[in-house]
């Protein structure tokens, strides 16, 4: 796959691109992001924000609640109020959770773990050959080598 990846909101006053590949795309099927989607789950891309650069329009950042409760902020477009992606509190501003769905091409970032499948719609039927936690799960026993090194060197950039 060649970089960057590019994407935008519906309407196309904010655009992204993503100069590498993302580290790993989480299929999330818990009850909040049902409830913030709209849909059965969320398809989020996780991406260094040291490789992200927002390259027309500027989003607005909102927060909002989640189970966890240290809540995240959703980046969003002013106009069309499409969530382009999220800064979740776990994580810090040194990762970005990308909507896989506004990406210009999103058949490059399939999930590669299905998570908090506990609470998957019933009609949602899970594809075989890819990891599915009924919770969350860890990262050292499902991410590939290269992307738990390249999330050490971010942190450990400081």
């Amino acid at each position: 796959m060649t970089t960057p990846l590019r994407g935008h909101c519906t309407c196309g006053k904010v655009a992204y691109q993503i100069d590498r590949m993302p580290l790993f795309t989480h299929c999330c099927h818990c009850r909040w992001c049902q409830r913030e989607t709209g849909s059965a789950f969320v398809l989020n891309a996780l991406v260094e924000a040291e490789a992200f650069t927002v390259t027309r329009g500027a989003p607005v950042d909102v927060d909002t609640p989640s189970e966890s409760g240290n809540g995240q902020v959703i980046a969003r477009c002013p106009d069309c109020h499409v969530a382009l992606w999220s800064v979740y509190s776990g994580a810090g501003p040194k990762f970005r959770f990308l909507r896989v769905g506004t990406l210009e091409n999103p058949d490059l970032c399939p999930p590669d773990i299905h998570i908090y499948t506990a609470s998957k719609q019933p009609w949602v039927i899970l594809p075989e050959g890819i990891p599915a936690m009924p919770e969350y799960y860890r990262r050292s026993e499902q991410w590939p080598a290269e992307s738990l090194a390249r999330r050490e060197r971010v942190l450990a950039a400081g």
